[in-house]
């Protein structure tokens, strides 16, 4: 998204073109970016794509252009050619009227409803195990891609697919049913998906005391692990369940009961949330109409033995099983009913699915399915994959018990967070209420902030320490400075700014307005690339230039009263700025530290 001005300015080079060397050049053609900090000048038009018309050097080239745009757009100072760049100034004007103009409306940044819905899926959780390190990355990147489209003006649905069936859960509950003596989380003292998890643990455990008694025995291991009394006993539980036994469902519905009553703990601390609701108990017998469907179009085949495939070898890919030759479901029979159904109850324009990229393959079936049954909708679903979290000290496990779990990671990031503050001795005249609700910010921010500041893609390292630095790339730095912006506007009884027009700008002033200016284009360009991370990193630029100007700059003791009403305005957009992009990130600023 071209601000008004970057419009003009490419406009303009077309004209130029066309008048110079009297040749057209496409717009798409003409490159615009900031100009490097070393040099002087704001937008920098790079003029190679031009001389294969002028004819000349780039150096020459840039001179004509720069010329012709000076003398044609009035709020142009002057400018500077390196090599094959021309670097253009903007007048003082200019950038003192955009933020009279722009930036000061209460409306600023603000896009209007586009008319289209999309849906973004996430969290999914399986029901036997609490939230682990790689589900918070997993439900901050789902809500912050949500929050953005939604401030980019689509309708978003925040959908989370359950896993509340299957082997894993069966295994819980068993274990429980053998070793539990009846405890409840209210008996244990404990959340219920850590003492379903719990459960999980211990039937791990015995289970491989068995494999090691058979393998001792004289079995193999493959043989051990197949034959052992308590995998047999679960797969016979998974029967039963699928059968309706009474006694199973309601095990497994209280079971389940206590894990979610874990979960929304867990998610509200997170600060997430979510519109609809599916669980794979209703949906894992989906997708088989869609099955007959496919085999009556001939998108799929039959095997001798009734199994149903697609062949995706013309894509580059393998034969793939849709429909086991006894008629029960694959995960991908169930992904296409399920995509099916949540297309039929919100008909959206588009679809993402926030899920690691473990399962990258997977999904590029699932869509290659979709669109070769000739579901229009399917053109609009998208994979956002993303990559795995580690801790300094490696790799996260699950059933082992070693397992970086979700809630203990937030607790240990708000006990940090009160550490550092109180060395900071930034707590001074708060309330223990307010100290509480300070330390709950300032560690979750550092948390949030440290996972969305990666691209999605990049597996990160999570370093719990570095996170929470005042001075670092993080989200308690943003938070500080936009405590210190609030001080500062509530020191001068700020209510809000009438526009007022200083007699100079500053080169800080103007450097800090140049990036509020790219705020719209910042929530664009995160909303088409579902990235928060630009998001994340633009707040951050943002934040270390008021601090340059603060430090530069006198605010409130300025004695140009213009001076001192301009910069508070700027201060003001400024806070505007961050509390709003960090809200889109799920991440809440103080008003002050």
């Amino acid at each position: 998204m071209a601000t008004s001005i970057q419009q003009t300015l490419i406009e303009q080079t077309v004209r130029a073109v066309k008048e110079l060397y009297n040749a057209e050049i496409p717009a798409s053609q003409i490159t615009l970016q900031e100009t490097r900090k070393e040099f002087e000048g704001q937008i920098t038009i790079v003029t190679f794509p031009v001389t294969r018309f002028s004819k000349k050097s780039p150096e020459q080239t840039g001179t004509e252009i720069g010329e012709y745009l000076q003398g044609n757009i009035a709020e142009i100072a002057g400018f500077n050619i390196i090599k094959g760049f021309l670097n253009i100034s903007f007048a003082d004007r200019y950038w003192i009227d955009l933020l009279n103009n722009t930036l000061l409306r209460a409306d600023y940044g603000q896009f209007p409803s586009n008319g289209k819905r999309l849906m973004v899926e996430y969290s999914s959780p399986n029901t036997n195990k609490p939230l682990h390190l790689g589900h918070i990355r997993n439900n901050l990147l789902g809500y912050a891609v949500a929050e953005i489209l939604k401030a980019y003006g689509y309708d978003v649905v925040k959908a989370n697919l359950v896993n509340d069936r299957g082997i894993h859960i069966c295994k819980s509950m068993l274990a429980w049913q053998k070793f539990g003596h009846g405890e409840t989380p209210e008996s244990a003292n404990l959340k219920g998906d850590h003492l379903v998890g719990k459960y999980y643990v211990i039937f791990d455990k015995e289970y491989k005391k068995e494999i090691e008694g058979l393998v001792v025995a004289g079995l193999t291991e493959e043989e051990a692990k197949k034959n052992a009394p308590l995998i047999k006993e679960a797969q016979a539980m998974l029967q039963k369940w699928e059968a309706g036994d009474e006694e199973v469902i309601a095990l497994w519905k209280t079971m389940n009961t206590w894990v979610y009553a874990g979960f929304e703990k867990t998610y509200k601390q997170l600060g997430v949330d979510f519109d609809k609701y599916y669980y794979e108990s209703n949906t894992y017998l989906l997708g088989k109409d869609i099955i007959q469907e496919g085999l009556d179009s001939g998108v799929f085949f039959k095997k001798e033995d009734n199994s149903v495939w697609i062949d995706l070898s013309d894509e580059g890919l393998d034969q793939k099983l849709v429909l086991r030759g006894d008629g029960t479901s694959v995960y991908i029979t169930q992904d296409l009913g399920t995509a099916q159904l949540k297309y039929d109850e919100f008909g959206m324009n588009e679809s993402i699915y926030v899920v690691g990229n473990e399962q990258d393959y997977h999904f590029k079936v699932l869509f290659l399915i979709l669109k070769k049954l000739g579901k229009s909708w399917a053109e609009g679903l998208f994979h956002l994959s993303y990559g795995m979290v580690d801790l300094p000290s490696g790799k996260m496990k699950s059933r082992e018990g070693t397992v970086v779990d979700a809630d203990d990671l937030m607790a240990e990031m708000i006990e940090t967070a009160q550490t550092r503050t109180e060395e900071l001795g930034k707590t001074e005249g708060l309330t223990e209420e307010a100290k509480a609700e300070l330390y709950n910010t300032i560690g979750m921010g550092a948390l949030k902030y440290f996972l969305l500041k990666v691209d999605p893609k990049k597996r990160l390292l999570f370093d719990p320490n570095e996170s929470v630095d005042f001075q670092g790339h993080t989200g308690p730095f943003i938070q500080y400075t936009h405590a210190r912006i609030k001080s500062v506007l509530r020191k001068a009884a700020y209510a809000s700014g009438s526009s007022v027009v200083p007699p100079a700008l500053s080169v800080f002033e103007r450097d800090l307005i140049q990036s509020l200016a790219n705020y719209p284009t910042i929530i664009e360009a995160s909303a088409q690339e579902f990235s928060p991370a630009q998001l994340a990193n633009y707040v951050y630029d943002v934040a270390k230039l008021y601090n340059k100007f603060y430090h530069e700059e006198t605010i409130l003791k300025a004695e140009d009263p213009d001076v001192k009403a301009f910069r508070l305005n700027l201060s003001a957009t400024a806070a505007k700025v961050i509390s709003e992009s960090m809200r889109m990130l799920g991440i809440a600023v103080p008003e002050q530290m």
